[in-house]
């Protein structure tokens, strides 16, 4: 990248000064492009597109995993983590219920409301792209040393809690782990805990099934 005059998107970034270390900068923002990019390319819809015969998003592929691993969950949490409207959500699971991939049954409770849970084959497809995905990262994480991968991850989370910071907090759900939920998600934290925990915890201590109206 030139250090000359270059494109100059390092002026203005601060009141018309140039940054120092404005090529480091604008390295970083390029990597991370490249980065966010690769792994939605490679481990989101390539390996949607063959473990799938049918076209799944990201989105919905991350819902029913989440479903698949942590039990039933309602209309408006399928919402929050599509980050969509009710109505919306219900489109995507009528998708997945026509896919073969989750099941509607009936609440004895409540004739209005409906449970929603995955269906075999949803699981299957889960436990099939999970496979794929350790297979293809295995010779790419087998590069480096414990060493390395242990400094790229603490980077990796320092960069992406710092980043995530600057956004207002709102009570929603978070999914930017992609459903690979921890306790003491770093991310999390910046809302104030994983809220998807807060919710999930209470029924699947129960044992309970979430009703979907």
């Amino acid at each position: 990248m030139p250090t000359g005059g270059g494109c100059g998107m390092g002026k203005g970034l601060h009141g018309g000064h140039r940054v120092t270390g404005d090529d480091a900068f604008l390295r970083l923002l390029r990597d991370s492009h490249i980065f966010a990019t690769a792994i939605r390319e490679v481990l989101d819809i390539r390996l949607l597109r063959e473990v799938s015969p049918s076209p799944l998003t990201p989105s919905q592929f991350h819902v029913l995993k989440l479903m698949s691993f942590n039990g039933n969950h309602q209309i408006g949490e399928v919402a929050d983590f599509l980050g969509v409207s009710p109505p919306a959500a219900t489109k995507n699971i009528d998708k997945l219920e026509g896919l073969g991939l989750v099941n509607r049954s009936p609440s004895k409770g409540d004739r209005r409301a409906t449970l929603l849970s995955v269906s075999r084959k949803g699981r299957r497809l889960v436990r099939k792209y999970e496979d794929l995905r350790t297979a293809r990262l295995s010779p790419v994480v087998a590069a480096f040393s414990a060493t390395e991968l242990r400094q790229f991850t603490r980077l990796l989370e320092r960069f992406s809690v710092s980043l995530l910071s600057q956004e207002p907090s709102g009570e929603r759900f978070c999914l930017r782990c992609a459903g690979y939920i921890e306790d003491d998600c770093p991310v999390g934290q910046v809302y104030g805990g994983c809220r998807y925990q807060k919710v999930r915890r209470p029924a699947v201590r129960k044992g309970a099934a979430a009703e979907v109206s």
